[in-house]
């Protein structure tokens, strides 16, 4: 009995959680439609009739949108490849070198990943006008994986160094270098955080605004510069459109989750050797 009822307070729990999260979602995408809440009526209830209208709106309210989210999404893969590149052979190096203190070194690129952008923007946004590469797509991508390296250099160590090396010492005696090592033994048996951390990096990227928005003037924007300018104060704010445009940009994320949706599944956020995370 005693289990049934914790079991019940959980998923209660779980399901209160879950609908705390989808409301906001829920109430854009019914404004995206142009159901919109009338807060004149007693009790509130909802007015206007359910039309796609306002995703044709889209690129009348904001004319580059789409090139903004072609822009958003090529930027997010490239700067999360880059980012998981670097990141898996600096946590390989990093788990293998067996460097005094290294479990105080890993906290390091915690305490990194935990700065806020700015702390990034402003020594990137030096370096990247000395390079004149300011306002570029180059800039973004770079950018953008300089931030998020350090979060996935902490996650991907940690699945490394809970391997045995069992595998790899038998991979070199059969003669096999270090690259055939890691793209025949190490990633496969990591895949699942591999590509947990790919898309997490991705979502981290695409929602970024400080970074696109400081390092750019405006010949480069991605979506969250593009939908802060619905919420300006030189234009009309026309909300049930931004909505829409906030729908239709939610679709590579959906899409990319869906995809990997399997492989995220078997995914374990691994601490490293020697202690609990944090």
């Amino acid at each position: 009995m005693s289990r049934r009822r914790d079991t019940a307070v959980r998923i209660l729990l779980l399901s209160a959680i879950t609908a705390a999260f989808l409301v906001p979602l829920l109430w854009t995408g019914l404004a995206s439609l142009g159901v919109l809440p009338d807060n004149n009526s007693r009790p509130p209830s909802w007015t206007g009739p359910a039309t796609l209208q306002h995703f044709s709106e889209i690129g009348g309210a904001e004319p580059a949108f789409w090139q903004e989210l072609a822009t958003s999404t090529t930027s997010a893969l490239g700067a999360a490849l880059i980012t998981v590149t670097v990141s898996f052979l600096a946590a390989f190096g990093l788990a293998r070198a067996r460097l005094p203190g290294d479990r105080s070194l890993t906290q390091v690129f915690l305490v990194l990943a935990s700065l806020p952008a700015m702390a990034y923007v402003l020594p990137l946004s030096d370096l990247i006008r000395r390079l004149h590469l300011l306002d570029s797509f180059a800039t973004i991508v770079l950018a953008e994986a300089a931030v998020t390296a350090p979060l996935a250099v902490f996650v991907l160590h940690g699945a490394i160094v809970q391997l045995p090396t069992e595998w790899e010492e038998a991979a070199v005696l059969d003669g096999a270098g270090l690259l055939r090592v890691l793209a025949r033994v190490v990633l496969p048996l990591i895949a699942p955080s591999v590509a947990a951390t790919a898309i997490v990096v991705f979502v981290l990227d695409w929602n970024m605004l400080l970074v696109p928005l400081v390092l750019t003037s405006g010949e480069v924007k991605t979506v969250p510069v593009a939908m802060s300018d619905f919420f300006t104060f030189e234009r009309e704010l026309e909300w049930p459109t931004a909505a829409a445009a906030l729908m239709v940009s939610l679709v590579p994320l959906a899409v990319l989750v869906a995809l990997f949706h399997r492989v995220l599944e078997r995914f374990t956020l691994q601490a490293p050797a020697g202690g609990d995370i944090g």
